[in-house]
């Protein structure tokens, strides 16, 4: 397992922490996802074997976020 840490701009409500932590968490290989949104970071502990950083930062984008 690898933990990261992502600084994603954009996040400003519950509904953000939900959409990222469901759709990112939902993605085989994420074994654990937290938003917070005060620091605008977001601690993933994924597979590296299983799933990319990049595949993982496209699903944040995706949902119309900006990683940094």
């Amino acid at each position: 397992m690898q933990q990261i840490t992502l600084n994603v701009q954009g996040m400003s409500c519950g509904h953000c922490v939900n959409s990222i932590e469901g759709n990112v968490g939902k993605l085989n290989g994420v074994e654990s996802i937290k938003v917070h949104l005060d620091t605008a970071k977001v601690d993933v502990l994924l597979d590296p074997n299983v799933i990319s950083l990049k595949e993982i930062k496209a699903e944040i984008e995706d949902q119309g976020y900006d990683v940094v």
